[in-house]
């Protein structure tokens, strides 16, 4: 089963409860905070393009990177009528981040760290960040922690709309520290009938103490760790963590 080829499609359908300028509010006051003055972002992971739209209409440079066509095929019509500089989409992968220029923030939401289920492979998408931001540059990025993820094994969910009906079942394995997400998706096409799509998503259990790990080798300093949308650190049993890091 592939990843997002279906999803893209419904995706937004299926995420309305995210509240992306709640996060870009939140993001906006790590960049507040930031010595360096924060114009060029690069969104990380940036699926279809909602995060990336919010802060472009904020009067940020925007670059949106995934490695799914379909993603960002979505990101780009719905960023097309943005007054202004439109923002930049490049089809790669985390590990593999070519930019044409330097950028003064780089932010990675929504747990798209986790869904790099490889830890070497995480240590080179971060070392590529660290290559192209400034110096003084910022990194953000938030994972789901090990607790919320051991949590989901066994859980089956089921999100809905007139057009979308999505069902997805959770497992995890100790082992290989992933939780695999098994999706199965009827989206209503525009003749009334149903296409039915099958996707498979998986994400590693970084623990926070081995991603300030990769952080340092990759090259950055005065890493930070918050819980949720907040400015405090982390709390026992936090289900969603942020990082922040700086490069010298």
């Amino acid at each position: 089963m592939a990843s997002y080829e279906f999803l893209a499609g419904c995706y937004d359908a299926l995420t309305t409860d995210v509240g992306y300028e709640k996060w870009a509010d939140y993001l906006e006051r790590h960049f507040a905070k930031s010595v360096l003055p924060i114009r060029a972002v690069l969104d990380l992971a940036c699926g279809t393009g909602s995060l990336t739209r919010a802060l472009a209409r904020r009067g940020y440079e925007m670059i949106g990177v995934d490695r799914s066509e379909e993603m960002l095929a979505q990101a780009s019509e719905k960023c097309r009528e943005l007054e202004g500089e439109p923002p930049i989409f490049l089809h790669q992968s985390m590990d593999k981040l070519d930019l044409y220029g330097t950028i003064d923030a780089c932010v990675c939401c929504l747990d798209s760290v986790n869904y790099v289920t490889r830890p070497r492979q995480l240590e080179k998408a971060f070392q590529r960040v660290h290559l192209f931001l400034m110096p003084g540059g910022l990194f953000l990025f938030d994972i789901n922690t090990p607790e919320k993820l051991q949590g989901l094994d066994g859980q089956v969910f089921l999100d809905e709309t007139e057009d979308v009906y999505c069902v997805w079942r959770a497992e995890y394995a100790p082992r290989r520290r992933v939780c695999s997400y098994f999706m199965d998706l009827f989206q209503r096409r525009a003749d009334g009938l149903w296409e039915r799509g099958e996707e498979l998503h998986e994400e590693y259990a970084y623990e926070p103490a081995e991603l300030t790990e990769i952080l340092r080798r990759a090259g950055f300093s005065a890493i930070k760790q918050y819980g949720g949308l907040t400015m405090r650190p982390p709390k026992l049993g936090e289900a969603r963590i942020f990082f922040a890091a700086r490069k010298d």
